[in-house]
This record gives structure tokens, sequence and C-alpha cells, in this order.
């Protein structure tokens, strides 16, 4: 059992050594989310299962706070909604759910990240499609191989796994950096 441990130790510690060559598209989805609530829009996340988890979590972050105690920024995440998944769902299939929200929703300026570790969460491009129409920025947060979401965004922070907990793991961990430097950017740290 140690030696799993240590082999999985290993492996987490590999990831984020390579995860540092997304140095540059972190500080871009930096940006954007600056530019959106500089300019009074929000950031708005999305994803199935596991990252359906981290949208809401990092949702929670910018709404909350993350390190400073501040005024909350806007954010949400098409996740939470129990009434409106299902009867979406129900209504318009389970590719819509995501994108439905987001036409209802979303404005020109906004952001909206899609967190899916394959790739190809098709409720996710659906999402992606309508934020084109209307204007907000798309980003995606994928394993490595980046899948049809990385053709789609206009930002892809594709980590260095193709597999799903790895790809988690470095999915969270780039996701609080962002809001630090956004909350940094925004909210002078107390002393």
């Amino acid at each position: 059992m140690k030696e799993q441990i240590t082999q999985g130790f290993d492996t987490i510690s590999q990831n984020f050594i390579r995860l540092k060559e997304k140095t540059g598209v972190v500080e871009q989805i930096a940006q954007a989310w600056i530019t959106a609530l500089g300019n009074g829009n929000k950031v708005i996340f999305c994803g199935n299962g596991g990252s359906a988890a981290d949208s809401q979590h990092l949702s929670a972050e910018l709404m909350g706070r993350y390190k400073i105690d501040r005024n909350p920024m806007p954010a949400l995440s098409l996740t939470t909604d129990t009434s409106a998944l299902t009867a979406i769902g129900n209504d318009y299939g389970y590719d819509k759910v995501f994108s439905r929200q987001l036409r209802g929703i979303g404005r020109k300026g906004d952001v909206l990240v899609g967190i899916s570790t394959s790739g190809n969460s098709k409720n996710i491009l659906d999402a992606f499609a309508v934020a084109k129409e209307k204007g907000i920025t798309t980003i995606a947060f994928t394993g490595e191989g980046g899948g049809e979401m990385k053709k789609a965004a206009d930002i892809c922070l594709n980590v260095p796994s193709d597999t799903t907990n790895n790809i988690q793991e470095m999915h969270i961990a780039c996701g609080h950096m962002i809001c630090g430097l956004v909350e940094a950017h925004f909210f002078k740290p107390a002393n």
C-alpha cells in the first residue's frame, strides 16, 4: 500500500511540475475574468459530475471570498438549480441544460467557464455555441487532449494528464490560483 501511495504522490508531483507550462494560459484566463468583472459582467461556470462540483466551488470562491475578506464578485454556476436542470433536461434534453440557462442569463461581456475532463461534453459545447452568439468569452478547462472544447473555446486550459482524478486536481488548483489573482487585482490584501 505504501508503494501505491508513493507512486500516487509522484504522479501528482510530476503533473504539477508540467502544469507550469500552462502559466501563460492561466494568466490569460485571469485577465479575461478581470476584464469581465471590471466591466460589470459576471463569470459563469458549468460542468458535469466532479466538474459540476468544481464549477460550484469556483463560483463560491468569487461570490464569497477566497483569501481576502471583501465584497462579492458576480459569479454563478449553471449546475445548482435542480428545478431548471430537470425541467430543461426533460423538455429539451440533457444537452441543453446549460445552453438554455445561458441564453436566459448570459450577457455580452460575460465569461463562461466550461469544465470537462474529456473536453467533449455536449452540453458544454452547446453552451459555448450560445456564448459565441451572445458575445460571451468561452474558457475550457480540459484534460491534455482538449477534446472538441479546445477548438470551440476562446481559451483552453488543457492540463497535462489524461487521467480523470489528476485532471480534476489540476483544474481546482488552477481555479484557485485564478481566483487569487482576480481577488488581488480588485482588493488589496489586509496586512
